[in-house]
């Protein structure tokens, strides 16, 4: 069978089972309200941090702006719903938040992404405040106060369709030509323009395409949590979502995925603790960049080939039959 074909048959069984599972135990009453909102946090890092990787792991571009495009995906999406409670309203949210900050992506990224390292962290820092400072004052959305009473149109179904939506979306990106364009400027910027790759063009795309989606998860968030304000969206936002990021690995989706779900349930599990909380959280993020500073995946993604590597007595074969082939 063709190897493609066999990672791609292998990556829809696993999709189905969890997709499967998940929907058993909910139904059943295992996933209670609190796992589902967990669930949902998981999910909603998951979106974030794999397209933030886009444009940080993948393109090389530092940026700390990702909360502003959240929070433009869930502002849109609230004000949608509110003024048309049903599920076309929240698809249509979905899509003109995504659209409105992809667009803001666009305008800010062009001349700001000509910059590079702190500078460029710096800028998109200031556009995600600024962002920020004008829901703040907008009237539109409420203020300080923020939005509450947002239809809730956000379950399993729509968080699965979502996020393995936006995973297989991204990895299809990466694995075209504009991907391998943005991957080539993240190695060497003047080699890949030495031989024809338009870097601000990789750039400023990598930085559309993951604003899109990361106004995505704000409206997830927005549609499931029923209540938004613009503080939920400042600058530890950006610092948590980069986190996940960097203990995942640059440039891994698998990492991402990871990484999201592990901070997660180690922050389910010092909920007992609410006095040490934070400190037991960020030892554990300390201990694992300590022993692991590529981050869980590296560069790498799961893969078949890499779980054969790690079968006992596979790679042993492998080099016997080498060695008969050889004599």
């Amino acid at each position: 069978m063709n190897p493609r074909l066999k990672s791609i048959l292998a990556k829809t069984a696993v999709a189905a089972v969890v997709y499967v599972g998940v929907l058993l135990l909910v139904q059943v009453g295992i996933i209670d309200a609190y796992l589902q909102a967990t669930m949902v946090t998981i999910c909603v890092n998951i979106i974030l941090a794999v397209s933030l990787n886009l444009v940080t792991g993948f393109t090389g571009q530092f940026s700390l702006g990702h909360a502003g495009f959240m929070a433009i995906g869930a502002y849109s999406t609230a004000l949608i719903t509110m003024s048309m409670p049903t599920v076309l309203g929240f698809i249509l949210g979905l899509l003109v938040g995504a659209i409105l900050a992809a667009l803001v992506g666009f305008l800010i990224g062009l001349p700001t992404l000509r910059l590079r390292g702190d500078y460029l962290a710096i800028a998109t820092l200031g556009m995600a405040e600024i962002i920020r400072v004008l829901l703040l004052n907008f009237e539109f959305s409420n203020g300080a106060a923020g939005l509450s009473g947002i239809p809730q149109f956000v379950n399993w179904n729509w968080l699965f369709v979502l996020t393995a939506g936006t995973i297989v979306l991204i990895s299809n990106f990466l694995n075209s030509r504009h991907g391998r364009d943005c991957i080539a400027v993240r190695e060497d910027e003047i080699a890949a323009e030495s031989i024809g790759v338009r870097s601000t063009q990789a750039k400023t795309l990598a930085f559309s395409v993951g604003a899109f989606f990361g106004a995505i998860a704000g409206g997830v968030y927005a549609s499931y949590f029923y209540f938004i304000k613009p503080d939920l969206f400042g600058f530890m936002q950006s610092i948590n979502i980069l986190v996940i990021v960097v203990l995942g690995g640059l440039g891994s989706i698998s990492g991402s995925i990871i990484a999201a779900i592990l901070l997660a349930v180690v922050s389910t599990l010092l909920q007992p603790f609410p006095e040490i909380r934070m400190i037991l959280y960020s030892l554990v993020l300390v201990v694992l960049m300590v022993f692991r500073p590529q981050g869980i995946m590296g560069s790498r993604e799961l893969s078949l080939s890499l779980f054969s590597k790690l079968l006992p007595g596979r790679r042993q074969t492998r080099t016997k039959v080498t060695a008969e082939d050889a004599a």
